[in-house]
């Protein structure tokens, strides 16, 4: 993931764990390579999150252990050879589960955070 060190202009730093919530959700839309991940989520997060091949492609690795994702070697439409992952079964049910989490983690950091602005 791209990290910034405090300048508005460079691309915030993603909270640990999100990479994978964010690779099953952009697979529950459609199988993909590991490019073709990447771009999805830079483009939905209209260049925000800019996801780095030595982050990826240890969190596919990842997923693929834990059955979240399989993959399977395919042809690009540009005819290149390349392995595409889709999301399993199992996978959709944890997509569940992290969406349940992360948002559990904003609603919390959003009530300090209100706390916090109100004591001010």
């Amino acid at each position: 993931m791209a990290y910034g060190s405090g300048n508005m202009a460079e691309k915030p730093e993603l909270m640990p764990g999100t990479l994978d919530l964010l690779i099953l959700q952009t697979l529950k839309r459609a199988p993909l390579h590991g490019y073709g991940i990447a771009q999805s989520i830079k483009r939905t997060s209209d260049d925000v999150l800019t996801v780095e091949e030595g982050s990826l492609y240890p969190a596919l690795q990842r997923l693929l252990l834990q059955g979240w994702v399989k993959a399977e070697w395919r042809r690009t439409e540009t005819n290149r050879r390349a392995r595409y992952y889709t999301l399993t079964a199992a996978g959709r049910k944890q997509l569940g589960i992290e969406l349940s989490k992360f948002e559990r983690m904003v609603e919390a950091m959003g009530r300090v955070l209100r706390d916090a602005e109100e004591a001010r």
